[in-house]
């Protein structure tokens, strides 16, 4: 308790801890203003019915990486996401255009040329998935449901429906932009000015967000008996749920801080009659180099044959074939799991080939006149570095495959609620622990630049 108050004690990082906390209060302000024009009442209905289809799927994976949700049409619609979505484009240009990776070496103006690159294409992106929701949204009739004579309200308000369809349609379009583009800028402020990674942090506080009314789900289907039917939570699954909680949260925590440390000699000098050098360091290569990424782009990706093999099962009822893979895919069936950790395996690997150049490391190494005993600098160390490197990738991508796939095994074999299950072991408490990490290391290193004492270890 006495760390955490020497934390108020240092004016400047007190700053930056109240200005990061004053613009994320901001942002979820923004999130309860809704979007113009629509019926909340009647996009709430409409949520609830796509909740389970492959369209809902969808919109719930980005929604919960946005830093947004499905069941609310509000000017922070899009979240983050279409930012992100174009700084991992421009990252991975980056590795096979020339041009972009000349820029990336160039240092600060580099990179400030590659974000204003970025927020270009953030633009773009955003008035192509705004357009794309609106007209989906707009496509929404009222409508009797099946086997009841209660009308289903339309999403888009009856009296902007009959008159200046395209004016309020473009008007959405342009506020559903802006609000990402402000949510961008936002990002950025925390990053300038104040304390840990902006986006991760504003994705971090969407989710948690969302938390509530996971628990007031987990609430209402818990019941005070040992077992409990299915569709209900028992006292005994509650205690699974929990050992789950806590062995991921333990799980999470040794993976994202685990290293994999190689031994550098430094070469002596001798300078007049003094010896320099000589010194024994370490080149810490973490296992989960590629953090996150690898489950977004699987997950991303598994969406479109989703969708396709919906389309071919409508189509063709009578094909059985299409029946099973789309029966596989939107029920996260084992052909869709197995996929998911095929891909989670390839991107791990792929993320980790762009990150990581062991070419460039064993050459900066031979730079400073350090090398790794045993093995000659340059091409020698490189390919130990690889070889090291794709040996605890393997183990790394493992982890987030268990991880990501948890919530799926906790749903079919506990017949738990999959929003249920997301929050006791998933994608979501991955991030959230991540930049929970990211930022005490953070603030971890403002304490230590002022001789305070560290706050994950102790000091002499």
């Amino acid at each position: 308790m006495g760390k955490v108050i020497t934390i108020f004690r240092i004016p400047e990082l007190r700053m930056k801890i109240f200005f990061t906390l004053l613009l994320l209060a901001i942002y979820r302000l923004g999130y309860l203003i809704p979007l113009p024009f629509v019926d909340q009442v009647g996009f709430r209905e409409w949520a609830a019915r796509v909740h389970g289809s492959e369209f809902g799927q969808a919109l719930g994976s980005l929604s919960m990486l946005g830093g947004t949700t499905l069941s609310q049409s509000t000017i922070f619609g899009l979240g983050i996401m279409p930012y992100i979505s174009a700084s991992i484009i421009f990252q991975l240009l980056a590795s096979v255009v020339p041009a972009l990776e000349k820029l990336q070496k160039e240092g600060e103006v580099g990179r400030k040329k590659i974000n204003e690159y970025t927020r270009y294409a953030t633009v773009v992106i955003c008035l192509l998935q705004s357009a794309f929701l609106v007209n989906v949204l707009w496509s929404q009739e009222g409508a009797t449901g099946a086997g009841s004579d209660q009308a289903r309200p339309a999403v888009i308000a009856e009296e902007y429906r009959a008159s200046g369809a395209w004016f309020y349609a473009t008007v959405s379009v342009i506020v559903m932009t802006a609000g990402t583009l402000f949510l961008m800028w936002i990002g950025e402020q925390i990053d300038e000015y104040g304390i840990g990674n902006g986006i991760s942090l504003i994705i971090m506080a969407g989710i948690i967000g969302r938390m509530p009314d996971a628990f007031r789900l987990l609430f209402n289907k818990f019941t005070p008996t040992l077992t409990a039917d299915p569709g209900q939570i028992g006292v005994v699954d509650l205690f699974k749920l929990i050992a789950l909680f806590l062995a991921v949260i333990v799980g999470v925590v040794l993976i994202t801080q685990a290293q994999r440390r190689i031994q550098i000699q430094s070469a002596k000098h001798v300078r007049g009659r003094r010896v320099m050098g000589g010194n024994r360091q370490y080149l810490p290569l973490r296992v989960n180099q590629s953090g996150v990424m690898p489950i977004i782009f699987a997950g991303s990706l598994l969406l479109i044959p989703t969708m396709i093999f919906s389309f071919f099962a409508k189509t063709f009822p009578n094909v059985y074939v299409f029946y099973l893979l789309y029966d596989s895919f939107s029920h996260h069936g084992f052909l869709y799991t197995l996929s998911y950790v095929a891909l989670i395996y390839f991107f791990c690997y792929f993320w980790t080939a762009i990150t990581f150049n062991p070419k460039d490391i064993a050459n900066n190494l031979k730079d400073y006149g350090s090398f790794i005993p045993g093995y000659r600098p340059g091409k020698r160390t490189a390919e130990y570095l690889e070889r090291v490197m794709l040996r605890i990738t393997y183990v790394g991508a493992a982890f987030l495959a268990a991880v990501a796939i948890i919530p799926t095994l906790v749903s079919d074999f506990m017949g738990v609620e999959y929003r249920i299950a997301a929050f006791f072991g998933g994608t979501s408490l991955l991030i959230m622990i991540s930049v929970a990490l990211d930022l005490i290391a953070k603030i971890d290193n403002h304490l230590i630049m002022r001789n305070y004492a560290s706050l994950v270890e102790t000091r002499k």
